[in-house]
């Protein structure tokens, strides 16, 4: 078996554990989703756990990839982080919605529509070329920030730094787009418990976003344009 299935498998296990565990403790608590009103399938609860689920995916799959790319501790080291920690996050959105007994694709919606709830911006407007208007689905890029499939084929057979830079200048992207969504949730949902998530979704890739653009200039690189 090779690594990258090896470690897979060991974040999707992870995953269907912590989701299972996080949904019974906020069963009992007050501010849990179960002790408020069920969200409605058009909610932005709803829509923020379908489209960060969706968002969270390709972030686990870059991570792989760069993975078995590079020999490269650091990049490395984060790749393993974001992957293990997006995928745990995965599992929790998906288990609220099994919860609420909601579809997790939605047909009828537009991927961060639920954005644009009560006229609010939600962060939409606050980042420049992260706006959802502003986003053309193409090739696999649903949402700001995801990677085309084009450009993870590309990230699929770099090699070396080329691997490394590529990996960190799309997860910055890709970083940036999970913050907007995640800011429009902590404005937007009123459910304690996925609003506490967003938020600490926000602290954390900001984090991260620092750590890549240092790593990006070790390597006589910057984040695109």
């Amino acid at each position: 078996m090779t690594r990258t299935n090896w470690a897979a498998i060991t974040a999707v296990v992870l995953a269907l554990l912590f989701a299972g565990a996080a949904t019974v403790a906020s069963a009992g608590r007050e501010d849990s989703p179960r002790a408020s009103a069920t969200p409605t399938a058009d909610s932005a609860e709803a829509g923020f756990a379908r489209d960060m689920a969706v968002h969270h995916q390709q972030a686990v799959e870059m991570s792989f990839l760069v993975r078995d790319s590079t020999d490269d501790e650091e990049v490395r080291r984060l790749a393993y982080d974001i992957a293990n920690t997006q995928a745990n996050q995965r599992g929790m959105l998906l288990g609220w919605l099994d919860m609420w007994k909601l579809p997790k694709i939605s047909t009828d919606q537009e991927p961060m529509a639920w954005m644009a709830q009560d006229g609010a911006h939600a962060g939409m407007d606050g980042m420049e070329g992260m706006d959802h208007g502003a986003h053309e689905v193409r090739d696999g890029s649903l949402m700001p920030g995801m990677a085309t499939k084009t450009e993870l084929e590309t990230l699929r057979t770099a090699k070396g730094e080329k691997a490394e830079i590529l990996y960190l200048q799309l997860m910055t992207d890709h970083h940036k787009g999970g913050v907007t969504m995640a800011e429009g949730c902590a404005e937007l949902c009123e459910v304690d418990t996925e609003r506490a998530l967003a938020e600490g979704m926000v602290t954390a890739q900001q984090s991260e976003l620092d750590l890549m653009a240092d790593l990006l200039k070790a390597r006589g690189a910057k984040p695109r344009a």
